[in-house]
């Protein structure tokens, strides 16, 4: 029997959560990148990476993953297929994050999403294959044909967010919906898990119970939303600074008095 609310709907809202603040940061950390240029902004793009990709993708997955559980067939992780499963979004999303920002081309969105999809759906797929145990798995193609449209359509979606969000309220929406649809994709993929019969009930199965994961999992994205979100409250936003010198000069125009026109006489002729 497969449980995947097997310590109830914590888990879920949990990784909604999650999902949702990653979201948030990574889409605030994109505004900033579309204000400036240089080193600053390849610096607030790669947080944005870390933030969309790790955080709202990865860490959301693996949340929901902690609810997932296959009776009388103990599940352990393989440490290096999980952590190049954490690798994959990321680097994915700062690549698209660069085409969108940076590059600006028409052709940006379209490639970006299919590039951040493949990345998301491998990460997936990858972070179910670090899983050891008894019980064979497969995978319905029919799930993961939606999951992969569903992740498809997300992407987009998202990567048209980090162009065109500027306000607070803005991101926040653009979050919610973001974690909605990473959500939808993951939990698509699981209804699509097939579980063979039981090789066997002897030794433990090689790899790290899931559980060992939950203390990182909760101090390393905690750790890092709310250093981004310092950050994002204590350096300027170059973009607003602009706005308000610009604001202030045309002020100063208006204020300054206008200079006297010169007499208009008529010419004389001598």
């Amino acid at each position: 029997m497969v449980e995947h609310y097997a310590y109830g709907l914590w888990t879920p809202v949990l990784a909604y959560a999650v999902s949702v603040l990653g979201s948030f940061l990574g889409l605030r950390c994109a505004t900033r990148a579309r204000g400036r240029g240089g080193p600053g902004q390849a610096g607030w793009i790669a947080m944005g990476a870390v933030s969309i990709g790790g955080v709202g993708v990865w860490a959301m997955h693996f949340i929901a993953m902690l609810g997932f559980r296959i009776h009388g067939a103990p599940i352990r992780y393989d440490l290096t297929l999980t952590v190049v499963s954490a690798v994959i979004p990321m680097a994915v999303m700062a690549l698209a994050l660069y085409l969108i920002i940076v590059g600006g081309r028409r052709w940006a969105l379209p490639v970006s999403g299919a590039v951040v999809a493949v990345g998301v759906v491998s990460m997936h797929y990858l972070g179910m294959a670090s899983m050891n145990g008894h019980a064979g798995m497969g995978h319905d193609p029919v799930f993961v044909a939606a999951a992969c449209a569903i992740a498809l359509v997300a992407s987009v979606v998202a990567l048209w967010f980090v162009g065109h969000l500027w306000t607070v309220g803005s991101t926040l929406a653009g979050a919610l919906v973001m974690g909605v649809a990473v959500s939808a994709m993951h939990y698509t993929a699981m209804m699509g898990v097939v579980v063979g019969e039981h090789a066997g009930h002897g030794e433990t199965p090689a790899g790290i119970p899931a559980l060992d994961f939950l203390t990182p999992l909760i101090v390393g994205p905690g750790v890092f939303l709310i250093t981004g979100f310092l950050l994002l409250m204590m350096l300027p936003d170059e973009r607003r600074e602009r706005e308000r010198e610009q604001k202030r000069r045309q002020r100063e125009e208006r204020r300054r008095p206008a200079a006297p026109e010169p007499a208009r006489g008529g010419d004389v002729w001598s």
